[in-house]
């Protein structure tokens, strides 16, 4: 029984949810590129401002972990660790991808067209070919660890042979033109990561005091920092 802000910014989706005693309050979000610096923390007044609370009101901030943008990430995490330090208040790591699972478990999708188990693919772009994506079994239960993998005609291809494989998020795009052939692939588009998926998550973690060190805790990068050229 908590009240719990909860941070995304993971991805090119800044998202901030309200939540209490794992009920959504306020919800603040947009897509318009990487602009969690100037959002993050006006989204954080207007959800406070929306629920009629303060910030010294909450119990807890969970922050989207990763994998994902590192400087989506950098800003959320520090952001979050920011308010823990001032506030003293316990922090809360969430999955990236396994949000994104939950958000589809909730959903009212209906994706069955096989008699084939049914697993989910979470997918976040991760430049070129490339994706962080992980497995996930009907129930939600992760059945292969995250990881970074460069997709060809190949990938999955043991996966796809005994199962229906939903993909899904930002990176799923880059598998349509090497799989759509495969009848067992099926592709939904438009779901993001939001922090409103990650309620019931950051809730169970709190009720059973799953919760970050604060001087330690780091994103879950999965691949080390690689700066852009400057465009001369």
């Amino acid at each position: 029984m908590a009240l719990i802000l909860n941070i995304e910014t993971a991805t090119t989706i800044c998202s901030v949810a309200l939540a209490k005693d794992g009920e959504l309050l306020a919800l603040k979000e947009i897509n318009n590129g990487y602009t969690h610096s100037e959002n993050l923390t006006v989204f954080i007044q207007e959800v406070f401002s929306q629920a009629k609370l303060k910030l010294s009101d909450v119990d807890s901030v969970a922050v989207s972990k990763g994998p994902g943008s590192y400087t989506g990430l950098r800003i959320g995490v520090s952001t979050a660790k920011g308010f823990c330090f001032a506030l003293d208040k316990p922090l809360i790591g969430i999955e990236t991808l396994k949000s994104m699972v939950l958000g589809i478990l909730n959903s009212n999708f209906k994706f069955q067209i096989s008699n084939l188990p049914l697993v989910y693919c979470p997918m976040l772009d991760a430049r070129r070919m490339e994706v962080y994506c992980s497995i996930y079994d009907s129930e939600g239960n992760e059945i292969r660890k995250t990881a970074a993998e460069i997709i060809d005609e190949n990938s999955f291809s043991a996966l796809l042979s005994k199962n229906q494989v939903i993909f899904f998020g930002d990176g799923a795009e880059k598998c349509k033109t090497k799989l759509a052939n495969n009848k067992n692939a099926v592709f939904i588009d438009n779901i993001f990561p939001s922090a409103k998926n990650m309620i019931t998550l950051s809730e169970k973690a709190f009720n059973e005091k799953q919760f970050e060190d604060l001087a330690y805790f780091e994103p879950y990068y999965l691949k080390d920092f690689v700066e852009g050229k400057k465009k001369k």
